[in-house]
């Protein structure tokens, strides 16, 4: 089927055809027969790279320049929400019948607010916890959306992500009943009942653009599916690093996914020497350029370094542990093939699109604490197989894992690569995750009675799968929670929320959370110190996964904690009588030591030192504390805690920032952050006033001040620069950059 052949708008066919694209791949040929473009419900289930995204595409278009409506695209990861943004952002030419053109809106972060900005967009694109926030809101432009498009919808398999997807997916079918919904997912073995859950067709492929030989290597020989062999070179005693090696001979790319962090940073350590000797000059050249980007990307790290070291060489790492900057870099360099072979932990399957030539699965277990080492889902490892094989660029992907012996190499075979992916299972019925979508429904008037909340729980996928008597009593446990902690209230067979409950719904926390909060304000301590509501939000469920310590490390928390046990809001359990809820305390009080040394001004070269934490982690505990103190803040409004209401603004701003109380002032300043903050405190300058009657010229002198940043500076501050001497500094900066150049 021919693009020019669809019932879409001409000026989309105009821009898909421009991109390159004339005929559709056959699962989208199957989505359009399947009525998709009419209107109807679908699932497309087909694997990675067929095209599923662009389905969504012409259905999006089409209800906003035919039908005036309003597209929500949902996906599980923000990386993934941003890069669903970009895909999108080529319509933005296209006119509406009103003459205005087409907005592209996209949403992932600050889940107390209904964002009324949106509004102006035609598409949204979200997260599924930030469709949630909006819904517990009630923002009246959500009554507008006409099409749901929910990526990844496998996911509601996942025992994190999947319940709020089915939630957001329930609630936005009850809010609008007419709406369309398609659902992208990777091949699934019951589809059939995530349709008929959805009132949906389904179209189900295994057809890929790429071909995809998927096979094990053992003693490096790969035995494939279709019974054919191959030898590959062994230029290492590591099979996948092999396998990586030949594939760059080849002129591809590998993608090697490790069970561990350590492990992905071990391999491409190790492949490192070997894959150099195949670079060409002009590829080491634009290494070169992309190792010093990942040098320049946030903090200079002890990681960032050995980061920027392996992406000279044309290796690379990618894990959560890296900061947003450093992945972006390396994300970039391996889509452009620059970047030769990545080790990446199985996180990066569900996440960005990143697809190589060859992708090797060096570990089928994983290792869970408390569990130990288990086999990971068929679903997972057709996740990551499906990376195989870079669309215009290989004829053939391959998928490997690998084996240590003859039986290992059997089992792998018939457990993985013969294997069906699992059935997908409702995780919804959870006290700890039910929790909070059940005051939700009553908070944002979903439901006013009991028999309300069952019959909105009889609409999720768990009650399609299991019957809606099976999550009763789980709800009724969470209700009478509820009502004993004050959130919810009875009036006959009413059901509402109370100003506490509603406040905590919006605040997108969970209960129990709140609980603890609530709690530690009415103690009213005799002082209060920034450690005591640092442990205090550490405490909550909210702040995970929490950054639990190693051995080495245990006797150290154990003394802060015993030093500072006057501050802390809540009581510490005996180590003998209650061991696994004082370990637990170890975890929430190193993660109070880290946010304390960072709000100090530890660098992230100091948090790795000393408590081996990595800057991705290092973020999201900042992210998961700003939030709960906002929460802290909001509800010591509520309950009229004068006490501690300045005090968590101020220690969510220096959280924001990372700096030492006297440094507030300043980095308020725009291009003044933590680290040129304290080089101006240093050299003098404590106050804005100090800034403001400082020289331009002794600004520009102090380090990481340029003349433009000076300049940006003076004019935050009102401070005043003649026009002569701001062309004699940056004709010295144009003569400095010249002589660099040069140089």
């Amino acid at each position: 089927m021919k693009i020019t052949d669809l019932s879409i708008p001409q000026s989309v066919k105009e821009i898909i055809i421009k991109s390159g694209l004339v005929e559709l791949y056959p699962p989208q040929e199957e989505a359009i027969k399947a009525r998709a473009l009419e209107g109807r419900n679908l699932v497309l289930a087909s694997p990675t790279a067929s095209g599923k995204t662009l389905v969504a595409e012409f259905c999006a278009l089409k209800h906003i320049l035919e039908k005036n409506g309003k597209t929500i695209y949902l996906t599980p990861l923000r990386a993934l929400a941003s890069e669903k943004y970009q895909e999108f952002k080529k319509y933005t030419s296209i006119r509406k019948p009103n003459g205005r053109r087409i907005r592209i809106g996209i949403s992932t972060g600050d889940y107390d607010s209904t964002d009324p900005w949106l509004e102006r967009y035609d598409i949204i694109v979200t997260t599924n916890e930030k469709a949630d926030s909006l819904l517990r809101h009630r923002a009246k432009w959500m009554d507008e959306i006409s099409l749901v498009v929910a990526d990844e919808v496998h996911l509601l398999n996942d025992g994190e992500r999947g319940p709020t997807l089915e939630v957001v997916l329930a609630r936005l079918m009850q809010v609008n009943p007419d709406m369309q919904v398609l659902a992208l997912s990777a091949t699934i073995n019951n589809v059939e009942e995530i349709a008929e859950w959805l009132k949906a067709g389904y179209v189900t492929t295994e057809w890929r653009p790429i071909q995809l030989n998927e096979g094990v290597v053992l003693h490096e020989e790969i035995q494939f599916k279709d019974g054919g062999a191959r030898k590959i070179e062994k230029k290492s005693r590591n099979s996948a690093i092999n396998l990586a090696l030949n594939t760059v001979k080849s002129g591809g790319q590998a993608l090697i996914f490790a069970n561990t962090r350590r492990k992905a940073v071990t391999l491409a350590k190790k492949a490192t020497n070997e894959v150099e000797k195949l670079l060409s000059k002009p590829v080491k050249r634009a290494l070169t350029r992309d190792a010093q980007k990942v040098l320049s990307s946030g903090e200079r790290t002890r990681i960032s370094e050995l980061l920027a070291e392996l992406v000279e060489h044309g290796t690379a790492f990618h894990h959560a542990g890296l900061g947003g900057g450093h992945r972006r870099v390396i994300e970039d360099s391996f889509r452009r093939g620059k970047i030769k072979v990545l080790t990446a932990t199985p996180t990066l399957a569900f996440g960005v699109n990143l697809p190589a030539r060859t992708v090797v699965i060096q570990d089928y277990r994983r290792y869970e604490p408390g569990y130990g080492y288990y086999p990971i889902s068929v679903l997972e490892y057709k996740q990551m197989a499906g990376r195989a094989g870079r669309p215009k660029y290989d004829k053939v992907g391959e998928a490997i894992l690998t084996a240590k012996t003859s039986d290992e190499a059997d089992y792998l075979m018939e457990s993985y690569i013969l294997a069906k992916p699992e059935r997908i299972w409702s995780k919804l019925a959870v006290e700890r995750i039910l929790r909070s979508h059940v005051l939700a429904t009553i908070a944002a008037d979903f439901a006013h009675t009991e028999r309300g909340i069952y019959e909105f729980f009889g609409r999720t996928f768990y009650a399609y799968q299991y019957d809606v008597k099976a999550i009763k009593s789980v709800i009724a446990k969470i209700l009478k929670y509820l009502y004993d902690e004050e959130m919810i209230d009875v009036a006959g067979d009413d059901i509402f929320a109370t100003k506490f409950g509603k406040r905590v719904s919006e605040l997108y926390i969970d209960p129990v959370s709140a609980v603890i909060i609530r709690n530690a304000l009415r103690l009213k301590p005799a002082y209060l110190t920034d450690l005591s509501l640092l442990h205090m939000i550490a405490h909550t469920p909210d702040m995970a996964p929490k950054l639990r310590p190693y051995t080495q490390e245990i006797d150290q928390v154990a003394i802060f904690m015993e030093e500072h046990k006057e501050e802390f809001l809540m009581d510490i359990p005996d180590e003998w009588e209650d061991r696994i809820a004082y370990e637990e305390l170890l975890g929430e009080v190193k993660t109070a030591m880290v946010l304390k040394g960072w709000i100090e001004e530890m660098s992230e070269d100091q948090a790795i030192e000393k408590f081996r934490v990595q800057p991705g982690d290092l973020y999201r505990t900042i992210q998961n504390a700003k939030w709960l103190l906002h929460a802290t803040h909001e509800l010591a409004l509520l309950f009229g805690n004068k006490q501690v209401r300045p005090q968590t603004l101020r220690l969510m701003e220096r959280i924001e920032k990372g700096v030492k109380k006297e440094l507030l002032p300043i980095v308020k300043l725009e291009g003044v952050g933590r680290v040129r903050g304290r080089i101006l405190y240093n050299a003098r300058y404590k106050t804005i006033e100090d800034i403001k009657h400082a020289a331009i010229k002794d600004l520009v002198s102090l380090p990481l001040i340029g003349p433009r940043l000076a300049k940006k500076i003076k004019e935050q501050v009102g401070g005043f620069v003649r026009k002569e001497e701001w062309k004699k500094l940056e004709k010295g900066e144009e003569w400095e950059q010249k002589a660099l150049t040069e140089y």
